[in-house]
């Protein structure tokens, strides 16, 4: 058979173009001359002298949005051939036909394992100049400029781990990214580099655009933070005015294709912008804590293959071994050649890996394959003491891609080498992991008894301890939906001196918990969180946060609602009179009597004040005698805006504000004194030092999205959306409760 071939340009312009006149074509992300073609370009034409005094001025990082090479043929570059054949050994024509692809599909093939093999090999020589040339090249010249790089280095089919690594700032999307396990692959070539941000470009859901709330955000990120997320990059800000741009004004990304685009034009014009310094300021606690000391993960998942926006996890760990405190990231085999890729003390790298864990190539038929180079590593990362557990029958493995004179031999006397170590084990099925790993002695940082939605992240400080807990979901969309968490959890420690501390990302107060039980390894304590909320744990001296609670005893139980410590006290808090017992760590047990507590109050009546922000503005001011969403109110169906919701309320001693239901961003005043930032995902205050006794005035702000008035503003392209809830929804109850000191 004669198969012929010829080479083009793709031609492939960007998306929505032309852009430039003369008309801009993508280059060739594979070799030197494209990306020098870039920077050739920035150099001559853009970076005038007082454009480089103002980058340098300002720092930052340079930008490059996602990465969508786009050919019905085979990506290409005219020194491939030669590339390939010095990298993997062999000419690159002998495996030609079955990597070739004619409108993205495969022409030929060979037998099964060669064409998967030979494949492996294009893709994998592909990766490296990618890497090589692309981003490396890209990060030495943003540092000349005084500028870092930062990039979403996926879409293509290579080491996304690998360029994660080579990256100042990766980043991911939330909207392109199928579940935790894409962040985690990013996160593992951050961590192992050494590198300290990893961003995302959050919020861009489609058709979301005027009606995204914060609380849908916030969701959205609560388990990214876990997997190893630390910047958030809103979607998107837009101009604040532009010439014919009808109100609320232009906006890049809707209209997209004359309807509903991509959210949110974040900005002034949105309602909830009087309320973003409260959401501003808990992202940047968030992401305060999130980059402090280093990263601590449980296990490194080695990739054979570092693609990531694929969604595919880890073998037990995901399914099994998250829902039981078990923590994950993933590292391809170009990462264990950095150094700081070594053993100590029985752990990998910066993130202090306890195991490596090591599977078949889940991109490549699952096939149980490992470059020599990557094996020689495992084998003197087990003679230094880390734990190794490879899934699958490793005693026949191949290299990756077609073996040359000998490969394969040399890679299974390698592994049969680690196979005989004390601290490797093979093991048949995924549901062997849990016996391998107590085999080993290796346990997870963060452990608890039953299955939860709970995720956490570790970050050491010194001798401190910092946890990020959220009550989330692997995958956003995943059934069933989450509910809420209410059980004991222990967390490792560094120090045993320490104790907890719970850190408020919305108040930004810190407060030493009076309830825990200290073990061997770590403290337990209690975790309460609803669907989405977040809280971060502490663990560290007493007095790190200024309390001056010493080593006097704490609480190790009661049956009361909260122990707490009141300077040198301890108090015990409930909302129903009885006697509480409650046990201390000196072995004391001791009862406290709360006495007559006022019943719940549910507050119906308010006055509404609404200021309409629409093209023409307005103020509705209303008498309710029940809460509603705006939309049934009359008046206010189609009506987006600030309500602010005032009533009186009775009250002869402390109480919580229970808000419900309510959309979107809230704050509340009470007797005309603005309170700390609602948690804007459970909002319930404790008004226990602001109440008096007596009458007392209860004011709460609510500010929405614009999509109910441009469903009429502009019926045209937001005509089809559905009338979304607005206002302070509710039930919103006080609800009263006793404090007493335990004696």
């Amino acid at each position: 058979m004669l198969l012929s071939y010829w080479q083009r340009g793709s031609g492939q312009r960007p998306e929505s173009g032309p852009h430039t006149a003369p008309e801009a074509y993508v280059v060739d992300h594979f070799s030197r001359a494209g990306t020098q073609a870039v920077i050739d370009y920035w150099e001559s034409e853009l970076l005038t002298p007082a454009i480089r005094k103002l980058l340098r001025r300002a720092g930052g990082a340079l930008f490059e949005d996602s990465i969508e090479i786009e050919t019905d043929a085979l990506p290409w570059t005219p020194d491939l051939p030669s590339e390939f054949e010095r990298r993997r050994g062999y000419p690159l024509a002998s495996i030609l036909p079955v990597v070739m692809l004619a409108n993205e599909d495969p022409v030929f093939a060979y037998d099964a394992a060669r064409t998967r093999h030979a494949r492996k090999d294009y893709w994998d020589t592909v990766s490296e100049l990618f890497n090589e040339h692309h981003f490396t090249a890209l990060r030495e010249w943003a540092h000349s400029i005084g500028l870092r790089l930062r990039a979403q280095p996926y879409g293509l089919q290579t080491d996304a781990i690998e360029a994660a690594a080579i990256l100042d700032v990766p980043e991911g999307e939330s909207l392109g990214f199928k579940n935790l396990d894409d962040y985690r692959c990013l996160a593992g070539g951050r961590d192992l580099a050494g590198r300290e941000v990893l961003s995302c470009e959050a919020g861009a859901y489609q058709g979301g655009a005027y009606t995204t709330t914060w609380k849908k955000l916030l969701r959205t990120l609560g388990g990214a933070y876990a997997a190893g997320l630390n910047q958030t990059v809103l979607h998107g800000f837009s101009y604040a005015d532009a010439p014919g741009a009808a109100w609320p004004g232009f906006a890049a990304f809707t209209p997209y294709g004359g309807t509903v685009g991509y959210a949110e034009s974040w900005g002034p014009r949105q309602p909830t912008w009087d309320h973003i310094t409260d959401i501003s300021t808990y992202f940047a606690r968030l992401h305060l804590v999130m980059r402090h000391g280093e990263p601590r993960a449980d296990v490194a998942v080695l990739r054979q293959t570092g693609y990531t926006k694929t969604g595919i996890g880890a073998s037990w760990f995901t399914a099994s071994g998250i829902p039981t405190g078990w923590t994950h990231q993933f590292v391809s085999g170009p990462l264990l050649d950095l150094p700081a890729a070594r053993v100590s003390d029985g752990r990998l790298g910066r993130p202090a890996y306890k195991v490596l864990f090591v599977e078949g190539d889940k991109f490549y038929s699952g096939e149980c394959t490992m470059t020599v180079g990557v094996a020689r590593r495992l084998l003197e990362y087990a003679g230094a003491g880390l734990p190794v557990i490879l899934l699958g029958d490793w005693r026949n493995a191949s290299v990756p891609g077609l073996p040359q004179d000998g490969e394969n031999e040399r890679l299974r006397a390698i592994l049969s080498d680690l196979l005989a170590r004390p601290t490797t084990r093979m093991i048949a099925t995924a549901a062997d992991v849990p016996a391998a790993l107590a085999s080993l002695g290796v346990h997870p940082d963060v452990r608890y008894a039953v299955p939860s939605t709970l995720l956490t992240m570790r970050r050491v400080a010194g001798d401190v301890d910092y946890y990020y807990l959220c009550n989330g979901k692997h995958q956003e969309n995943a059934k069933p939906p989450v509910t809420a968490i209410d059980h004991e959890v222990t967390l490792a420690r560094t120090s045993r001196d320490s104790v907890p501390y719970v850190l408020d990302p919305w108040t930004g107060r810190a407060s030493r918990l009076a309830r825990y039980a200290e073990e061997e390894d770590g403290i337990r304590l209690r975790v309460t969180l609803q669907p989405g909320q977040a809280r971060i744990v502490a663990l560290g001296r007493p007095g790190l946060f200024g309390d001056r609670t010493g080593r006097r005893a704490h609480a190790t139980s009661t049956n009361a609602d909260l122990v707490r410590y009141a300077a040198s006290r301890l108090l015990v808090r409930a909302a129903k009179a009885g006697v509480y017992t409650t046990t201390l760590s000196d072995g004391r047990t001791l009862t406290t009597e709360i006495g007559p507590v006022p019943a719940p109050v549910e507050l119906h009546t308010w006055h509404l004040r609404v200021e309409d922000r629409g093209p023409a503005p307005a103020v509705h001011s209303l008498r309710l005698d029940r809460l509603a969403p705006w939309p049934e109110i009359p008046g206010l169906a189609d009506v987006s805006g600030v309500g602010t919701y005032t009533t009186t309320v009775d009250a002869d001693g402390p109480a919580y504000l229970e808000l419900g239901e309510v959309s979107d961003t809230c704050r509340v005043s009470v007797n005309g004194r603005r309170l700390d930032p609602v948690d804007q995902i459970h909002p319930v205050l404790d008004l226990g030092p602001h109440l008096r006794r007596g009458s007392n005035t209860i004011q709460v702000e609510v500010a929405t999205p614009l999509g109910n008035r441009l469903r009429v503003a502009d019926p045209a392209v937001y005509g089809g959306l559905a009338r979304q809830p607005y206002g302070l929804v509710g039930p919103v109850r006080l609800v009263p409760y006793r404090e007493a000191p335990v004696r």
